[in-house]
C-alpha cells in the first residue's frame, strides 16, 4: 500500500501583514498579491493584518514579500 502524495488542489495560507489601516490598504495589498503567478483569491483584512491568499500551488515567500513591499507594507510572516 502507497501513501498518496496528490498535492491538486488550491492551497490556502494566511500571513499577518502590518501596517494595513483602511479598505484602501487592503486593496493596495490585495491587488499586488493578486497579480502573483497562480494566485486565484486574495483577502485582506487590515483590522487584523491578515491576508487570506489562494493560490493553485503553494507560493514563494519572497514573492509575496516583494508584493507587499510593493504595496508600500510589510510582510510579518505566516499567521
Amino acid at each position: 500500500m502507497t501513501a498518496q502524495t496528490d498535492t491538486t488542489g488550491p492551497v490556502t495560507t494566511v500571513y499577518k501583514v502590518s501596517g494595513m489601516s483602511c479598505g484602501h490598504c487592503e486593496g493596495a495589498v490585495s491587488g499586488e498579491i493578486s497579480e502573483i503567478s497562480g494566485v486565484s483569491s486574495v483577502t485582506a483584512v487590515a483590522s487584523t493584518g491578515e491576508v487570506t491568499v489562494v493560490s493553485a500551488t503553494p507560493l514563494d515567500d519572497e514573492a509575496v514579500r516583494a508584493a507587499v513591499d510593493e504595496a508600500g507594507y510589510e510582510l510579518a510572516g505566516k499567521a
